[in-house]
C-alpha cells in the first residue's frame, strides 16, 4: 500500500496509520535524506525477524536505530556528556553513532546482545521525524538497496511503485513524499572507546569528531 504525502504538510492521519501498523508488528517504508528505509518496532521479536528476512541477513548483523530525541536515544544507548555535546552540534543529520547498548536493546536485538553495541541516527527528513514522533519511540531500520531489487538500475533512484512491486507482500505501508534528493551515505562515528573514531566518512562533516 502506497500513501502519497507532501513532506512539508504531512497528513496526521497518514502518520497515525503508519504508527498503528508498526505497533501491530508491521513494516513501514519511506525515504530519508540518505536513502529509502524500512523500519519496525525494535521491541517486538516478530517485527525484527521480518525486517531481517526482508534484508536476507542474519540477526547477528547490526541494523541502525532511528531516534527523534536524545531522551529516547539515552534509553537505548549510554551517551555521556562529551559525546552528547558533540552530537548536539550536528543532529539531526547524516550521521550514525555507535555506543554501548542499554539492556533495553540487548534484550531484544541479538546483534547488540553479542557485542553490547548499538548504532543510532537522528534523521533530518521531516517525514522520518513525523513518523518517529507519531510512534513515540525509536525504530529499527534497514536501507533498501538496488541489489535487493531485480533489474533495478543503480543509476536511477528507487521509487515507491518499484518497491511495492518487489516487496508488496512483505512491507505493509510505503510512504511516498514525491521527488527526493538523496545527499549520500551517513558518516559513522564510534564512541564505544570513549574517544570518537570516524569509522566511515560520508556526507556528514567528520572534522568535529577528529582530534
Amino acid at each position: 500500500m502506497i500513501e502519497y504525502v507532501v513532506e512539508q504538510n504531512i497528513d496526521d492521519r497518514t502518520l497515525a496509520r503508519a504508527s498503528q501498523i508498526l505497533r501491530n508488528g508491521g513494516l513501514v517504508c519511506f525515504p530519508t535524506e540518505t536513502k529509502w528505509l524500512v523500519v519496525c518496532d525494535p521491541f517486538q521479536k516478530e517485527s525484527v525477524d521480518k525486517l531481517y528476512r526482508l534484508r536476507h541477513i542474519e540477526n547477528s548483523k547490526h541494523l541502525t536505530i532511528l531516534c527523534q530525541s536524545f531522551q529516547k536515544a539515552m534509553e537505548i544507548a549510554f551517551i555521556e556528556d562529551g559525546p552528547f555535546r558533540l552530537m548536539k552540534k550536528v543532529v539531526p543529520g547524516p550521521y550514525t553513532f555507535i555506543f554501548e547498548a542499554q539492556k533495553k536493546v540487548t534484550k531484544f536485538l541479538k546483534a547488540s546482545k553479542i557485542d553490547h553495541q548499538v548504532g543510532i541516527r537522528f534523521p533530518a527528513s521531516q517525514l522520518a521525524q513525523g513518523i518517529l514522533k507519531a510512534f513515540d519511540d525509536v525504530l529499527l531500520s534497514t536501507p533498501l538497496t538496488h541489489d535487493m531489487l531485480e533489474d533495478a538500475d543503480p543509476g536511477i533512484p528507487l521509487y515507491s511503485a518499484q518497491i511495492e512491486d518487489h516487496f508488496g507482500n512483505s512491507i505493509d505501508m510505503i510512504i511516498d513524499p514525491g521527488e527526493v534528493e538523496f545527499v549520500g551515505p551517513s558518516t559513522i562515528v564510534d564512541f564505544t572507546s570513549g574517544i570518537p573514531e570516524v569509522v566511515r566518512e560520508g556526507v556528514g562533516d567528520p572534522s568535529l569528531f577528529r582530534a
